[in-house]
């Protein structure tokens, strides 16, 4: 039996003891009743909340939220602060008698109560506690729910096949798309997505023009917190957020997997939970839609997931010039009765231009120090900006029934001159976040595709070390860091020599492959489904290289 330190029970007995009676009762929260509540808990799972109320003067002493697998011990925790700590206007003070409706509660605290002078008893009643509960209930009812309930299964499920979609993996924030609908005292929807820099995913649906620009000027412009603010609440728009569900960081939390580093990107459509809103200028953030929002947001969204599905392979090129226009007829429910509406969804290239060039005129230039760099004498760099630093990499290989799945499967093949020449594949595979994998391989797709592959030998003539650096060549001519290995590292020698036994295998054909996951369950192990990219090229040798050995040294910007 647990007991209190000698020292607390000293101190507690000092309180003056009131002739008070209290109620205490731990409850489980019904579902949504953790919004109705002044809690910090948040994440997933079941929770129950504990109440200590004094009968006398009808006031709660203390309350806490706390996980259903969490024994009495929390109880007894809730009523000590309840004791010494209380809420305000109640006094720090003992009870002469505590009551309680469950069996093991009371056997439980007269335990940890002996010799406090504290009455313990079991009735089957507690009707201040049974009250606040009511309130809480009648709190939450009141509440309008997130959706009306006519239109939650359907926007629910369009929000699925949006994320299914994935316009943040082709469109950036100033790409935008009309929606004209001309219904509901609504005009045309300017649709732009988030998500592309991995941070936040969703749509945003303008009302106008006007506040989607407006809102873009402020953003770009130097502005404090506090401005920052207040721009997002003068936007006039239906939205659409995307969080992990409720289920899966309960999930995750029980396998001890860290929430923050929790990627949306790389989980499938059932574990991740639509968020749907509206911001106002007047009303602001209203995390709720009515019924003719919903309708609305229904008809445009329904309209965006076709036009993805009409337009996929245009929207996966990497520059999008020409102008897309489609018109869809839409089945939508209104007022009860089915109701067919028109929809034109167009992609306006020239107004992504607009969009864009506000970034070049507001953004301001950021500043760099001077780093050292890899330089071929005497004008030619090395560049080290192409592969994110924190990537992980490895030199391995591919079986080719892999890369037969890969050549079909990635959003981004480029395809070699060579064929299966040995059991597998010999790969550079580089992983990384999502938005910056999408980085990278826009980047090389500028720069025409990759040409080669190649090791080159490179020095720290002021620290005395030799190197093994790894290279990407792009065919415009530039060269491009993706690994520094010391020349004498026992694992990168013995990589090194299976790379060139694999190679010399294949006749010189080989491959990169960028990967997404590096904060997920599959770093340092990335899947099929978190393979981005695969370009197939020739391995290039120092000589194909022709730079000679590299010194590191300043240089100056």
């Amino acid at each position: 039996m647990k007991a209190l330190n000698k020292s607390t029970h000293r101190r507690l007995k000092q309180l003056p003891q009131t002739p008070s009676v209290w109620e205490g009762d731990r409850r489980p929260l019904a579902s949504g009743m953790m919004r109705s509540m002044d809690s910090s808990e948040d994440g997933g799972g079941p929770r129950d909340c504990i109440l200590w109320v004094d009968g006398t003067q009808g006031a709660v002493r203390a309350m806490d939220v706390v996980t259903t697998d969490i024994g009495h011990e929390a109880v007894a925790r809730t009523l000590l602060r309840a004791i010494e700590y209380p809420h305000n206007p109640c006094q720090p003070a003992r009870p002469k008698k505590i009551v309680v409706k469950d069996r093991e509660i009371q056997f439980f605290l007269r335990g940890v109560l002996q010799e406090l002078g504290i009455t313990i008893d079991y009735v089957p009643e507690l009707p201040l506690i049974d009250e606040i509960f009511r309130g809480f209930e009648e709190i939450r009812g009141s509440r309008p729910p997130q959706l009306p309930e006519s239109y939650e299964q359907s926007l629910v499920e369009v929000s699925q096949q949006l994320w299914e979609d994935a316009p943040w993996d082709v469109l950036e924030e100033h790409q935008i798309i009309a929606i004209e609908l001309n219904q509901w005292d609504v005009g045309t929807l300017y649709v732009s997505i988030m998500g592309m820099l991995g941070m936040e995913y969703g749509i945003l649906l303008y009302r106008s023009l006007d506040s989607l620009k407006q809102f873009r000027q402020k953003v770009l412009a130097d502005r404090s917190f506090e401005e920052m603010e207040e721009a997002f609440l003068q936007q006039d728009c239906l939205f659409l957020n995307y969080e992990a569900s409720p289920e899966y960081l309960a999930e995750a939390q029980a396998e001890g997997f860290d929430l923050e580093d929790i990627d949306l990107e790389e989980l499938e459509a059932e574990e991740v939970y639509p968020s749907f809103g509206n911001l106002h200028p007047l009303e602001g953030l209203r995390p709720v839609l009515h019924e003719e929002e919903a309708l609305v947001a229904l008809a445009a969204l329904q309209a965006l997931h076709r036009f993805f599905e009409d337009y996929e392979e245009q929207f996966e090129e990497a520059e999008i010039s020409t102008r897309l226009e489609r018109r869809y007829r839409l089945a939508v429910s209104e007022g009860g009765k089915s109701k067919r509406v028109a929809a034109t969804v167009s992609y306006q290239p020239e107004l992504a231009n607009e969009l864009l060039d506000m970034v070049d005129t507001l953004a301001s230039p950021s500043e760099d120090g001077l780093p050292l760099s890899m330089v071929v004498p005497p004008l030619q760099s090395l560049r080290d900006d192409l592969i994110p630093d924190d990537s992980f990499l490895s030199l391995g290989a591919v079986p080719w029934e892999v890369v037969e799945l890969l050549r079909v499967d990635v959003k981004h093949h480029q395809a070699g001159k060579g064929a299966k020449k040995a059991d597998e594949l010999p790969v550079i595979l580089i992983q990384t976040t999502r938005p910056k994998a999408h980085t990278v391989i826009q980047s090389i797709q500028k720069a025409g595709g990759l040409q080669g592959i190649g090791f080159n030998p490179g020095e720290n003539p002021l620290e005395r070390e030799s190197y093994d650096l790894g290279i990407l060549k792009t065919k415009d001519g530039d060269l491009h860091l993706f690994g520094e290995f010391e020349e004498n590292d026992p694992v990168h020698v013995a990589a090194k020599r299976k790379w060139d036994q694999r190679c010399k295998k294949t006749k010189g054909y080989c491959g990169l492959v960028i990967a997404m996951g590096l904060t997920g369950m599959s770093r340092g192990n990335p899947q099929l489904k978190d393979m981005m990219a695969l370009f197939e090229v020739q391995a290039l040798s120092s000589q194909d290289l022709g730079i000679g050995k590299l010194q590191l040294m300043p240089q100056m910007y």
